[in-house]
């Protein structure tokens, strides 16, 4: 049984010999069953990071900033601190600095399916794995940048026409991505959009319900319609609406703080509705600690309360243990159970 198959059985709920993989970190490379992939790049944009001075001509108080930036297709500016070694950074100047220029302002085209060309190529020489590409965000996460985050959380109760016609024009641009994706071969779209802190949602429920959830609805049935499935990663604090979200159809949760929300919380609402986890152990409170013994019982637990002969769990690593500070030998402690453990016995 290829990969595809056990995940596809997996997110099911169909009868699967153990669980899904996507174990990135290990040189073995034996034990990740997705294929990813991502819109190809502009070949005359620069995505590149440069000295902080190099904008201060437009933005004068970037003479001083110690750091990098960068712009992206969306007209936004990226800002780094020179000892940050990822490569995200943060929005420092959304692309609409003033809602006048809403009417003139044109989101990246992704109807060119050329830029899916390097996707498709991918998933046709994929080894038997899942297709899993990115998607840029569903509307918020893009919205909050093209305003930028504080201003545009103003702007859900003080501009809410204007931002209404915003989230309309992103919805059409995700349902073209979708498409394009849809046509490569995809077998599902992943898209990350953080809506927690660590103790609640970022705006009311309510709010939540009222401006986003209609879009979440369109955008889940566009991609069921063309076959796919819909990933959603967040971080923080979600409970709120996770009935919400899985009444508007997101089949898989990918959740790097599985024990936030509290696990048998999450654990019940997933069995009954048949949706999936998609998780490490927890980055806050369990990986960084060291402790083999929690490490390895937070694996079991995962694997205990989200997973059984009939689907439901798929193990992943952190993208990034440097920056949380997670040595090789937790990582190995993890993986040592998600592997010998997480295995169904007939």
């Amino acid at each position: 049984m290829d990969s595809r198959t056990i995940i596809k059985k997996v997110i099911d709920f169909e009868d699967t010999p153990r669980i899904g993989y996507e174990l990135r970190s290990r040189k073995d490379g034996l034990y990740n069953d997705f294929r990813g992939a991502g819109i190809s790049n502009l070949e005359n944009f620069d995505y590149s990071w440069h000295k902080a001075k190099d904008m201060a001509y437009k933005f004068p108080y970037l003479e001083t900033f110690d750091g990098f930036v960068r712009h992206d297709e969306y007209g936004n500016l990226w800002g780094k601190v020179a000892s940050d070694p990822s490569m995200q950074g943060e929005v420092i100047e959304g692309a609409m600095e003033d809602w006048s220029q809403l009417k003139n302002y044109k989101l990246p085209d992704f109807t060119n399916t050329k830029r899916f060309k390097e996707a498709e190529n991918a998933f046709k020489n994929n080894n038997g794995r899942y297709k899993l590409p990115g998607i840029p965000g569903f509307p918020f996460a893009i919205m909050r940048n093209i305003r930028k985050m504080d201003h545009f959380l103003m702007d859900l109760i003080l501009e809410r026409e204007n931002v209404d016609i915003l989230n309309d024009m992103v919805v059409n641009m995700l349902m073209k991505i979708t498409d394009n994706f849809a046509l490569a071969g995809a077998d599902a779209i992943f898209f990350c959009e953080d809506w927690g802190t660590q103790d609640r949602l970022l705006i009311s429920p309510s709010l939540w319900r009222e401006v986003f959830k209609p879009s979440y609805i369109k955008l889940c049935n566009h991609a069921h319609d063309r076959g796919l499935k819909v990933f959603m990663h967040s971080c923080g604090y979600i409970y709120e609406i996770i009935d919400d979200l899985i009444e508007v159809g997101i089949d898989v949760f990918q959740f790097d703080q599985p024990t936030l929300m509290g696990m048998d919380n999450i654990a019940e609402k997933f069995t009954k509705h048949k949706k999936v986890l998609f998780s490490s152990c927890d980055i806050q409170k369990v990986l960084p600690t060291g402790d083999k013994e929690l490490i390895q019982q937070n694996a079991r637990d995962l694997i205990s309360k989200f997973s059984s002969h009939g689907g439901g769990y798929i193990c992943r690593d952190y993208g990034d243990y440097p920056t949380i500070q997670v040595s090789q030998q937790s990582v190995d402690w993890m993986h040592e159970i998600f592997i010998n453990e997480g295995v169904f016995k007939k």
